[in-house]
């Protein structure tokens, strides 16, 4: 500040006044919300502590970290299916959304659910948080079966999610679990859940997309 120029602080709002003239500071980013719907991956189930070691308690982190404006809600459910997530959504969307990552769809391929109607339940979400918070960025979190699930379930299971991206414009984060699934070391004894290594690998996935759209 000029040594010259005197400052006055009213209701907390900096204004400078320099040869007669106010001009008011940047006010401060409104604080935006970031939510993460998804199932037990979301929720962090297994953690000694959810809150600091899911991954999107890392995203928090990495946000904090970086001192941008937004706060993360996860709402992961464990068990959660896409049909479960559609009759959930409109619950969780009672509060502000500016950025929603929809991360379900696991449940649904270990149980041999029709990827049709998997794809029709995330295109019922995606489109409620469309209608209710048109200016939402939408970002979709890919999931993938393991072989023994059948070759060409596996298939048409993955290109679900790249589909219903590109119906709704959303970024689509090709698989959530990338270099961790069916990693012994980066998992819990289940061989299904991250371990809290495992969860900060998910977290540097994410990470790399939504930086960008932050």
């Amino acid at each position: 500040m000029h040594p010259f120029f005197p400052v006055f602080r009213l209701t907390g709002l900096l204004l400078v006044v320099a040869f007669g003239v106010a001009l008011p500071a940047r006010a401060a980013d409104p604080l935006r919300t970031l939510v993460f719907f998804g199932d037990s991956l979301t929720a962090g189930y297994g953690l000694d502590d959810p809150s600091t070691e899911s991954y999107p308690a890392r995203i928090q982190e990495k946000i904090s970290a970086g001192g941008l404006r937004w706060r993360v809600v996860n709402a992961g459910l464990s068990g959660e299916t896409t049909a479960g997530g559609l009759r959930r959504v409109d619950w969780i969307l009672r509060q502000p959304v500016d950025v929603f990552v929809l991360a379900l769809g696991a449940n649904d391929g270990l149980r041999g659910v029709d990827p049709a109607l998997s794809q029709k339940n995330l295109e019922g979400i995606l489109a409620r948080v469309r209608a209710k918070y048109p200016q939402a960025k939408l970002v979709l979190a890919g999931m993938q079966m393991p072989p023994s699930m059948g070759a060409d379930y596996a298939t048409k299971f993955t290109a679900v999610f790249a589909e219903v991206a590109k119906q709704y414009d959303a970024t689509l984060i090709p698989f959530l679990l990338d270099q961790v699934g069916g990693v012994a070391e980066l998992n819990q004894s289940d061989q299904i859940h991250p371990n809290v290594r495992g969860h900060q690998h998910v977290a540097e996935t994410v990470w790399a997309v939504l930086k960008p759209l932050l």
